[in-house]
């Protein structure tokens, strides 16, 4: 996999990048701010791109402008942002396009190795990672549009270790349930929410802002 890392810290950077290069990934761009974090995506068209939010000039949302900008022009990058604190910004217009491939954590997050770089490897392959307390941001400054209470209260532990980023697997242990049982409960939140399948949204990232939405 290929990766390119941006962070005005040089600490950090580094740090990002060793971790990700001991992993197996192939690091092929470091950037510090915005346009040079553009710049290194169109000179080396990575699987995936670590951004920070805040860079220079204005240390205010530049992560996500860039973000917004790959993401239009290379809907196939994955993209994970990071931040030091919750910002949601236009954070909110990313993912209630509900669209894969996406992923927003805390630093404090990078910390937990194992759990950073499987969420590195799950947003590039498609996958959404969200940071709890940044999904609690995000619907907090929306009107939540489904009820939970149609749904089972299985279904809800189900949902609710999703919305923890948990996969189906991994659910299905926390449980003690079988695969196929956890995929016909996801299903259903699926259905009884009416996230009908596109090619355009991640039913999944969805499913999650609306259970926070009523948990928050």
């Amino acid at each position: 996999m290929r990766v390119v890392v941006a962070d005005d810290s040089v600490l950090l950077r580094e740090g990002l990048v060793r971790l990700l290069t001991d992993d197996g990934l192939e690091v092929v761009g470091a950037a510090h701010d915005e346009s040079s974090a553009l710049a290194a995506v169109a000179a080396t068209n990575p699987d995936m791109v670590v951004l920070d939010v805040r860079m220079p000039p204005t240390f205010s949302d530049e992560g996500i402008r860039a973000a917004c900008q790959i993401r239009a022009d290379h809907p196939e990058i994955g993209v994970l942002l990071l931040s030091q604190h919750v910002h949601v910004g236009g954070a909110l217009e990313l993912f209630e396009r509900g669209r894969g491939g996406l992923g927003y954590l805390l630093k404090d997050r990078v910390i937990e190795i194992d759990g950073f770089l499987d969420a590195v490897r799950r947003i590039a392959a498609g996958g959404s990672v969200i940071d709890p307390a940044i999904v609690a941001a995000l619907v907090s400054r929306r009107d939540p549009a489904q009820p939970l209470d149609v749904l089972t209260g299985r279904e809800l532990d189900v949902l609710s270790l999703m919305a923890q980023g948990l996969s189906n697997r991994a659910i299905a242990t926390r449980l003690v349930l079988s695969l196929r049982t956890v995929e016909t409960h996801v299903n259903s939140v699926f259905a009884k929410l009416d996230l009908v399948p596109t090619t355009e949204e991640h039913r999944r990232v969805r499913a999650v802002v609306t259970y926070l939405a009523h948990r928050a």
